[in-house]
């Protein structure tokens, strides 16, 4: 794998790294509320950046199952001011979390070195966007919106559609001028899949990560766990924990996670045993 260049901040992915979570929302699944006030966002991200976080993912609208969309305005509001700050107290790279083109370009002049985009940029002028911005872009998969994204989500073939969709957007993406370097693809956990749909995704993950392009997973604290196991949300760290570890070793370079530390620990251990296979 390749080093991006985000915004003139370096994010090396030759080996698997962690994206911090911070969520400046009121109504995130997990955090809403907690990093609402810009200096409560600013020490957390400073924060994950002392526990080993390679790129801070900072977003203004939910995406939870069921979330209502939230204006432009009310969306940057709640970036710009984390965004104007960190960029000037961080040495890592930000990322801004967002469906909405404006906010692309606000977020982008402000400081953010990356768009991560559950929408793939489908939008309108989103692709537009995202070329003028000429930052990485990552592409998720999402089957509907966040209103109504878990009501039936149905596949044929889970693994090959969601494949097929990522490969044909970074393909509009590179066709609209991009530069492919800076793409990178996320199946989308829990966004329009059931649990049996997740279960096949992590299973198949080689399938999307043998692309060309860097493939992020977010899988942290997803009622899957819950599923799983009938645990609270604030004891799905384990299951968290397993899932980063084994995303990458399917392949995955960037995992977005809420615990950092936890996580960083985890991939350490995976870089030893890696570098060790040959050991006798």
């Amino acid at each position: 794998m390749h080093t991006l260049d985000c915004g003139g901040r370096p994010l090396d992915l030759s080996s698997p790294q962690v994206m911090g979570i911070l969520n400046v929302t009121p109504d995130s699944f997990s955090d809403g509320g907690r990093f609402l006030q810009p200096a409560q966002a600013v020490e957390q991200a400073l924060a994950m950046q002392k526990a080993g976080a390679a790129i801070i993912d900072i977003g203004g609208e939910s995406t939870r199952p069921g979330a209502p969309p939230v204006s432009v305005e009310q969306e940057l509001q709640r970036v710009l001011p984390v965004i104007e700050h960190l960029q000037a107290e961080l040495a890592i790279p930000l990322s801004i979390d967002t469906r909405k083109p404006e906010v692309m370009r606000a977020a982008v002049q402000a400081g953010a070195g990356m768009i991560n985009d559950v929408n793939a940029l489908r939008a309108p002028a989103a692709l537009s966007a995202a070329i003028e911005c000429a930052v990485p872009v990552c592409l998720m998969h999402m089957q509907g919106e966040p209103a109504n994204m878990q009501a039936q989500p149905h596949y044929q073939d889970v693994v090959r559609e969601v494949r097929d969709f990522l490969l044909q957007r970074a393909d509009a993406l590179i066709e609209a001028g991009f530069n492919p370097r800076h793409i990178l693809l996320d199946p989308g956990f829990g966004f329009g899949k059931t649990l049996q749909h997740n279960l096949s995704l992590l299973r198949h993950l080689q399938q999307i990560s043998s692309s060309s392009y860097p493939v992020l997973v977010g899988l942290s604290r997803k009622s899957m766990f819950a599923q799983l196991s009938s645990v609270a949300l604030e004891a799905r760290l384990g299951g968290s924990i397993a899932a980063a570890f084994w995303a990458a070793q399917k392949g995955a370079c960037l995992l977005r996670v809420h615990d950092v530390q936890e996580t960083v620990q985890a991939l350490t251990l995976l870089s030893a045993l890696q570098e060790n296979l040959n050991d006798t």
